[in-house]
């Protein structure tokens, strides 16, 4: 009895070995021990101390210092020189957001924001252009289907004052929803290629052109429509009570951002979605509860509710996607125990996020890393906005020599990754010998 107890706990612990299989060790101190000056040093107000000897790349205030912003703008050039390059070979064909052309426009589209610079609005243009010419009709969502291409071309044709060709891009999205909706139809729920997908695809239109781009009926059928769904599975589960609003993915009930109820619940909570309060509160709140309670003593969270082994970290599954379900909860409840999770979820993202299979968003370091962007936009606590800066460094310390083919890319990027942790190592324990033998 004791030694399959002991092998359970273990199997919902994960093991050391499995966890550096997965992920590379973090190489960095936290904040706290960052910021702190090393009792060696001597005397000296801290005041007096730049960012740089500190080894934070932001100042008090919170602004990114001049040398770290230029680092990332100069590796923002050389990878999208490497990116054009690269996508010479790409598959022609592949038009979502997720893996392909409509994924570019949103970048550049990204960088026009940011920057202002016109040409980059035009550089989506011209992918966004491809990607209309190609829609194939089979999937809905906007990472994988055609909502994904329609709502970016709506908004760089808004952005371009080109009115009846963002106006077409939208009737076109808003003539998928038929299917959506519809009661006989075997569409999943989730974010990835369900419902909740193609709810995304009309509130991006909704929150980048303002609240009459696309008719509040449109959402509402959607947002109706996933929650009869989970009601629905909930009552078939006999879970009602527990777990009002309850989804599933080929037939396994998915945790997670991707194919699960984090990803389905954080869309309904979206204040765009317009749920009205009574149903959040009794049927979403609840059910966001009982799978609160699913989650790992380690502060991770499975990736369905029959799972047991605490191996993933990632944003489809794991505590990098669920992290963001929790700080909606809190935004929109209000209750304390929501953040205490989600920075719960960001330690656990800390500990284990540096992923050995690449750059990704989906399962790759990238889409753990934004999550410390998410919990510093929230609580403007700097710790966050420290591990955001240094889950950068560990990805493009060293770059790749060039853009991987697809089928090789993983195995490309994991190299690279290697070599910039193991380079940052190296540069973290030049700079901690160096404060503890500064001279006065």
């Amino acid at each position: 009895m004791g030694e399959t107890m002991s092998r359970r706990l273990k199997l919902q612990l994960g093991g050391d070995a499995d966890m550096e299989e997965r992920a590379f060790p973090n190489p960095f101190p936290d904040y706290e021990a960052a910021a702190a000056v090393p009792a060696e040093e001597p005397p000296r107000a801290r005041s007096q101390l730049t960012p740089d000897e500190l080894g934070l790349p932001f100042h008090s205030d919170g602004k990114i210092i001049n040398n770290f912003t230029r680092r990332i703008q100069t590796k923002i050039k050389d990878l999208l020189q490497q990116m054009e390059e690269g996508l010479k070979t790409a598959d022609p064909h592949d038009c979502s957001a997720y893996t392909g052309w409509t994924g570019i426009a949103l970048l550049y589209l990204q960088l026009y924001r940011v920057t202002c610079d016109q040409t980059y609005l035009l550089r989506s243009l011209d992918y966004v252009k491809r990607t209309l010419r190609n829609l194939n009709g089979r999937r809905v969502t906007f990472l994988c289907g055609d909502a994904g291409p329609l709502a970016v071309g709506a908004v760089v044709y808004h952005k371009l004052r080109s009115d009846y060709e963002s106006q077409e891009c939208i009737t076109k999205l808003l003539q998928l929803q038929r299917a959506i909706v519809c009661r006989d139809s075997d569409l999943p729920d989730e974010l990835l290629q369900g419902r909740a997908g193609y709810l995304y695809a009309l509130l991006y239109v909704s929150t980048e052109m303002g609240p009459g781009a696309v008719c509040g009926s449109a959402v509402k059928e959607v947002v109706d429509a996933i929650i009869e769904s989970g009601k629905a599975l909930s009552r078939e589960e006999k879970k009602a009570e527990r777990c009002p609003l309850l989804y599933q993915w080929h037939r396994k009930q998915y945790v997670g951002a991707a194919h699960g109820m984090a990803g389905i619940y954080y869309m309904l909570m979206q204040p765009a979605a317009k749920v009205d309060q009574e149903t959040l509160t009794e049927m979403v709140k609840p059910s966001i509860d009982y799978m609160r309670h699913k989650r790992f003593r380690s502060g991770n969270y499975p990736s369905s509710l029959s799972n047991e082994t605490d191996r993933l970290v990632h944003w489809c599954h794991g505590a990098p996607g669920v992290i963001h379900m929790l700080m909606q909860a809190y935004k929109v409840f209000k209750e304390e125990k929501y953040l205490k999770e989600a920075m719960e979820c960001s330690d656990v993202i800390w500990q284990r996020g540096l992923l050995r299979k690449g750059y990704g968003i989906c399962h790759g370091t990238a889409g753990n890393g934004y999550s410390f962007l998410s919990l510093y936009h929230l609580t403007r606590d700097k710790k966050y906005l420290y591990r955001a800066c240094k889950v950068w460094l560990a990805l493009f310390t060293s770059s790749p020599t060039s853009w991987p083919q697809r089928h090789h890319g993983f195995q490309h990027l994991n190299s690279a990754l290697h070599r910039g942790i193991q380079r940052c190592k190296k540069t973290t324990e030049r700079s901690n010998w160096t404060r503890s033998h500064r001279v006065a």
